[in-house]
C-alpha cells in the first residue's frame, strides 16, 4: 500500500494517538477524514472533520455515506473507565465493550464494502498489549481489548478474500491524556504512529510496536505460568 495514494478515515482523531496518526498520514500525502464526537475540536489543517460517535450506529452509517472514497480505515477511538470487572459499575463495563468491540464492528461493517468497492485496502484496529495480559486492574478495558483482538482475527480471515487486509496494532502505554495519571514507562505516540503507518504500508497483519508488547506476546506460549508466575 502506497500511503500517498490512500484515502483514510481515522476515528478519535481530535486528540491523543488519533491526532498523531492523522498527522502522520497527512505528512505522507494521504487524504484524511477525521472522526470525532465533537468535530469542532479538530484543529488539523487539511483534514475533513466528521461528527462520529462510533457507539452510535446511525452516526457510523452517516459517516460511511459521506466518506465513499475511503481505502484505509483506522479504528482508534477508545475509552478507559478504569472499571473493575468484579466491583465496577456495569454501565462502565458496557461502555468499554460498546466502544472497543461493538464500535469497531460497526465501523468495519459500514466501511469494508466501501473499501472493497474502491479496489481494496486496509483496516487497522488499535489494540493493546493488554489485549493479551491483565494486571488485575481496569479489567473492563483489558477484557474489551481482548475481545477486540478476537474480533480482529475473525475479520482478518473473512475480509481477506474481499481484498481488505485487517491489521492490529499492539502497544503498551503511550504518553497521552488517557494515561496521564499513570506512573509507568510510556512510549511516544508520535513514534508509534510512524511504526503503525509503516506496518500498514508494508502489509503487516500484526504490528508489535514496543518492547512490552513483544515481551507479553512471547509469554503467550508459556501460558499462565509465564504470564502470571505469582499464581504458581
Amino acid at each position: 500500500m502506497i500511503i500517498s495514494e490512500q484515502v483514510a478515515f481515522v476515528t478519535g482523531a481530535n486528540r491523543g494517538f488519533g491526532r498523531h496518526l492523522t498527522l502522520e498520514l497527512l505528512s505522507r500525502g494521504a487524504k484524511v477524514y477525521a472522526g470525532a464526537r465533537n468535530p469542532e475540536t479538530i484543529d488539523i489543517p487539511g483534514v475533513i472533520p466528521v461528527k462520529l460517535d462510533i457507539t452510535n450506529p446511525q452516526e457510523v452509517e452517516a459517516a460511511a455515506i459521506l466518506a465513499k472514497d475511503v481505502t484505509l480505515l483506522i479504528n482508534n477511538a477508545g475509552s478507559s473507565t478504569g472499571a473493575s470487572l468484579l466491583e465496577g459499575d456495569v454501565e462502565k463495563i458496557q461502555l468499554e465493550f460498546d466502544t472497543h468491540f461493538f464500535g469497531t464492528l460497526y465501523m468495519v461493517r459500514a466501511f469494508a464494502p466501501i473499501i472493497e468497492k474502491n479496489g481494496g485496502g486496509s483496516v487497522l484496529n488499535i489494540l493493546s498489549a493488554l489485549s493479551w495480559f491483565s494486571s488485575g486492574t481496569a479489567g473492563a478495558y483489558t477484557a474489551a481489548k481482548a475481545a477486540a483482538w478476537a474480533l480482529t482475527n475473525d475479520l482478518r480471515i473473512n475480509l481477506y478474500p474481499h481484498n481488505v487486509r485487517v491489521a492490529g496494532l499492539h502497544v503498551g502505554f503511550m504518553e497521552t491524556d488517557m494515561t496521564s495519571g499513570l506512573e509507568v514507562p510510556k512510549v511516544s505516540p508520535e513514534d508509534i504512529a510512524k511504526i503503525a503507518i509503516d506496518g500498514i504500508e508494508s502489509g503487516s497483519f500484526e504490528i508489535i510496536a514496543d518492547d512490552n508488547s513483544r515481551m507479553i506476546q512471547g509469554g503467550l506460549a508459556g501460558g499462565v505460568p509465564a504470564l502470571y508466575p505469582h499464581l504458581s
